[in-house]
């Protein structure tokens, strides 16, 4: 007869019990192999750059507040096309105050274009999402 002892609990007739020892997880990494994380990999920093550049993206799209260079004082932010009939462009930007700045025809990963009419010609306008600074 085979006795084995865990807990204080006594288990008679039993064959082959093993012990299962689940170790807590440190990290929140759901397929953990155990070994550390190699952040100088280029698979690692690929990703880490794709993680920034959604990040950017999405707060643009969110409408967040943003200025273009770090030293002016005005701030603009996007604003989506609404209501039933919306036309080819994606939104515009608008000012501080509410008022429209530019239409924006595309908006990438990390580049979005748009245009603006002055004096009845129009200019392009392109925005690199990595150079905005977002504002709180």
């Amino acid at each position: 007869m085979s006795k084995v002892k865990l807990n204080k609990v006594e288990l008679k007739n039993v064959k082959n019990v093993g012990v299962l020892v689940v170790e807590k997880k440190v990290d929140k990494r759901t397929n953990n192999p155990g070994r550390p994380v190699n952040k100088k990999s280029a698979r690692y920093k690929r990703l880490a750059k794709q993680a920034l550049y959604a990040k950017l993206n999405k707060s643009f799209v969110s409408g967040k507040k943003f200025k273009i260079n770090n030293d002016t004082v005005e701030t603009y932010a996007y604003s989506p096309s609404t209501g039933k009939y919306i036309s080819s462009d994606n939104g515009c930007i608008v000012d501080g105050i509410g008022s429209h700045v530019c239409n924006i025809d595309y908006v990438g990963r990390t580049k979005v274009q748009g245009y603006k009419f002055v004096l009845g010609k129009k200019v392009n306008v392109e925005l690199n999402l990595k150079t905005l600074k977002f504002v709180s």
